[in-house]
């Protein structure tokens, strides 16, 4: 008898070819409901690498500036650029037509809500204690607390979504928000221009690439 295609859809699967259907299907809802890290990489790339240029170049490596930048106009800069890369990750993170429901989302929504929360307390810190320090110093206090804030919420993120490359990029920054402190305010600017910036900007090239492939 000759076979039709309704018997061959209603041939039962080998075991191998059930475990190869459902990892597909397991990769596929994964990728469907995980949200993009792309976005937020490159965004807070941007930032870091244009705010923290500008600080280096306001208070150079040995004290003198390399350009006649006012700290208010770098201050504005950093903080606004920064602003618009917490907006680009709350989007990408809770996205009103996401499929994600239930603990996922809500998971989602409170990470949202503590990257707003922990620059809000670096704002009201920087604003009661800064004006009391050298205006050098006052800078590496907005600098170092705003970075601690943002290490940390990478490490909690990778923690929280189990991604390995999130928390060990979290740890990095730590690492160098802290060399950076020990060093001095253009140190610091420097590096977190260069490898918190840079390295941001080339993690979500990275990711784009491997997504396109």
């Amino acid at each position: 008898m000759k076979r039709t295609a309704v018997d061959d859809a209603e041939r039962k699967l080998s075991p191998q070819e059930t475990l190869r259907l459902i990892e597909q299907q397991g990769s596929a809802a994964a990728n469907r409901l995980t949200p993009d890290p792309v976005p937020h990489y490159l965004a807070w790339g941007v930032a870091w690498l244009v705010g923290y240029s500008a600080m280096f170049l306001h208070h150079g490596l040995s004290g003198t500036p390399y350009a006649p930048i006012p700290f208010p106009a770098v201050l504005a800069l950093l903080f606004g650029s920064m602003s618009a890369a917490m907006l680009v990750s709350v989007l990408t993170i809770w996205q009103p037509g996401s499929p994600v429901r239930g603990v996922s989302q809500q998971r989602g929504t409170m990470y949202g809500l503590a990257w707003f929360l922990g620059s809000l307390a670096v704002w009201v810190a920087g604003i009661r204690f800064a004006p009391q320090l050298p205006s050098a110093e006052g800078s590496l206090l907005w600098a170092s607390l705003s970075m601690t804030v943002v290490a940390v919420l990478y490490m909690a993120g990778g923690a929280i979504w189990l991604l390995r490359s999130m928390f060990v990029f979290g740890a990095g920054l730590a690492v160098l928000n802290a060399i950076g402190t020990a060093a001095g305010p253009g140190w610091h600017a420097l590096l977190m221009s260069l490898g918190a910036g840079g390295g941001s900007i080339a993690a979500g090239l990275v990711l784009r690439r491997s997504a396109g492939r």
